[in-house]
């Protein structure tokens, strides 16, 4: 029997090459700017840090309201918008020449940062898919772990030969010309655009199971154990990481120098991809919260071989431990949500999640410049970054898992889900 080809999976590769470049550009990058800022100016680690607090609490509101964005506008503006104005705060941000310009130029990138983040890469995949949800959504966000391994370690290179203003402009207008072109060819609001159903299955486009429009109760939420299980140790796990990954090149440069500052970058997001990927295929039949705690576990490990030995393999085994998790960390809180609410309250939730996340991990830059200056040394802001992720990894596994599920509630594709999962709309 003919099958059509299924159009969701052109919308994960969409939004991977999204993704690649919001995360590049607007996460990962920000090690090769702190880096940069305080080689060129001689400003201190605090006096960068600061402003990239700013930049990750305002790039937070806006991911707080994703979800009312995609709904009223759709894909196609919203990225486009974002695109643009990420583009433009990035080649920006190499002629400034004094610290206070740090300010505007990251509170422009956040608009763009925070319509392309993590929840909008969530927003934008879930309603194409229902019980592959985990494997496309884990697929689109290897695109950010790639920004990491391809996009930040060519800003370093690139920065080097071209200097620091050029190399931004030219990343700056690849990722424009790349966003604007998917953004208007590609990005679709869902599968019954196109008379087709969630993951590909055949039958009618009307009994579509597609995700409901965004449900905005949000005060209910909050007010559950259940929603800040998910969201507290996901934020304080974050801050951690972020915090980590923001100073990670000034953390290694003097051990390895400059090439090998790249490497490592390379090294730990190449580490990210791998353990995201390996995630993805057991995710959808696995216990979310387990697998969200042993990924913190991990990442703990690597920390503390960073903080305990300078020496280059020290530095490299502890980089690979704490890249396995640095992927997962961020996809894993929005599939936990998929299984324990309902599907009509999924971009709500998860923009609300991410948001707090956000919010949270925004003081993760600062809290390790300030007590990097205090220390006189890494050593010490590792050891308290540790110490939140082993917290964090304590209270995701203490959440009280799946809600019960109303009589005649269809939430969509769980892991408990006893359809089949190898039917129509694969990727070929």
């Amino acid at each position: 029997m003919y099958q059509r080809y299924f159009y969701g999976w052109n919308v994960v590769g969409a939004t991977f090459v999204m993704a690649l470049f919001s995360f590049g550009l607007g996460f990962y990058g920000l090690s090769v700017y702190v880096a940069t800022l305080q080689r060129l100016h001689g400003w201190s680690a605090s006096t960068v840090s600061a402003p990239v607090t700013v930049y990750y609490v305002a790039g937070a509101l806006v991911t707080m309201v994703a979800g009312d964005l995609y709904h009223a506008w759709g894909p196609r503006a919203v990225v486009a918008a974002g695109g643009a104005t990420l583009a433009v705060g990035v080649a920006a941000l190499g002629v400034i020449a004094r610290p206070w310009q740090l300010y505007p130029v990251f509170l422009l990138m956040a608009l763009g940062w925070g319509t392309m983040s993590g929840a909008a890469i969530n927003i934008i995949v879930a309603p194409w898919f229902q019980r592959r949800r985990g494997l496309a959504v884990s697929l689109a966000f290897n695109g950010a772990t790639l920004g990491g391994v391809v996009i930040a370690p060519a800003l370093i290179l690139l920065t080097d030969r071209l200097g620091f203003a050029r190399a931004l402009a030219l990343a700056a207008l690849a990722s424009l010309v790349a966003l604007l072109a998917l953004a208007a060819g590609v990005m679709r609001r869902g599968p019954e655009t196109l008379g087709q159903r969630p993951d590909g299955d055949p039958g009618s486009s009307e009994r579509t199971g597609a995700v409901p429009d965004s449900d905005h109760r949000r005060g209910d939420a909050v007010r559950t154990w259940r929603f800040w299980s998910v969201s507290a140790p996901f934020a304080l796990g974050l801050a951690a990481q972020v915090g980590v990954l923001t100073h990670l090149v000034a953390l290694v440069t003097p051990t390895l120098g400059t090439g090998g500052a790249a490497r490592v970058v390379s090294a730990t997001t190449a580490s990210a991809l791998i353990g995201r990927l390996a995630t993805g295929v057991f995710i959808d039949r696995a216990n979310r919260r387990l697998v969200s705690s042993a990924t913190l576990i991990i990442q703990i490990a690597g920390v503390g071989l960073l903080a305990w030995a300078p020496a280059t393999a020290a530095v490299y085994a502890g980089c690979a431990l704490f890249g396995l998790g640095v992927g997962n960390l961020t996809t894993l809180p929005a599939l936990i949500l998929a299984v324990e609410w309902p599907r009509e309250r999924f971009s709500t939730l998860v923009g609300m999640v991410v948001g707090i996340n956000q919010l949270t991990f925004a003081f993760g830059p600062s809290l390790v410049g300030v007590v990097r200056d205090w220390g006189g040394a890494y050593g010490p802001a590792l050891l308290a970054c540790a110490g939140l992720q082993a917290i964090a990894a304590t209270l995701v596994a203490l959440g009280p898992g799946r809600e019960p599920t109303a009589p005649g509630l269809d939430r969509g594709a769980t892991a408990m889900d006893p359809r089949p999962t190898d039917g129509g709309g694969a990727p070929p």
